[in-house]
Order: C-alpha cells, then structure tokens, then sequence
C-alpha cells in the first residue's frame, strides 16, 4: 500500500471531508471531534490552496508592475516591437505605470513585456 496524506484525498473533487469522516469508522482520524464549520474551512482551504496561492503570486506581480513608473512624455508611436493597438491606446492613456499599462484593454501580455524590457525590470 502506498502512504497518502488526508490532504491529497481531500482534495480530489470527487471527495468530501463528511465522506472521509463517514468512511473512518474507526474514528482513526479523530476528525469527528471537530465542529462542522471547523471541518468546511479546513475542506475549503485544503479544494483551493492552489488557486489562492496562485491569486497571492499574481497579486505581488501587479503590485511589482505598479512599482515600475512610466515617462509620461515618452512616445510609444515609435516602438515597433508593440502592436499598434497598443500603440495608439499608450499613446492616448498615457499610463503612470506598467501596472496600469497592463490593464488598458488592447495592450497584451506580450506588449507588457516590451515594456518590460525597454524600462527595466
């Protein structure tokens, strides 16, 4: 038999912490013990910890983006390596920061990037 950890169980989409309590007859776990509310945010960290995590590292990016200040007189119209969407919405907006560049709709990923690069990570 293979050791695997409660958590992995639980976090299967398919399992549910009141089905493992009711499966642990023998009450090995000791996970009756606990109130309901206690056992539906251990089961909801436990599903999620994957998308928070993920929500925590894309939060501090931003947070990093915000920190990396834009020339407010500098002319996007003569980067060729942004598309010209993004251009003309740079050109326009006028953002403060690659932060807020970023969450101007018609400017990409990848444009984000070139500007990455052109004013420094």
């Amino acid at each position: 038999k293979q050791k695997v950890k409660i958590s992995t169980i639980i976090s299967r989409p398919q399992v549910s912490l009141n089905s493992f309590i009711e499966n642990d007859k023998n009450q090995k776990f000791g996970l009756s013990n606990f109130s309901n509310e206690c056992l539906e945010q251990a089961e909801i960290k436990i599903k999620y910890s994957g998308y928070i995590d993920r929500e925590r590292e894309t939060a501090k990016k931003l947070t990093r983006l915000e920190g990396i200040k834009l020339n407010p007189d500098f002319d996007y119209s003569k980067m060729n390596s942004i598309s010209s969407e993004a251009r003309e919405k740079l050109s326009k907006i006028k953002p403060e920061s690659i932060g807020q560049a970023s969450r101007i709709s018609g400017v990409s990923p990848s444009d984000i990037s070139v500007l990455l690069i052109h004013f420094g990570r």
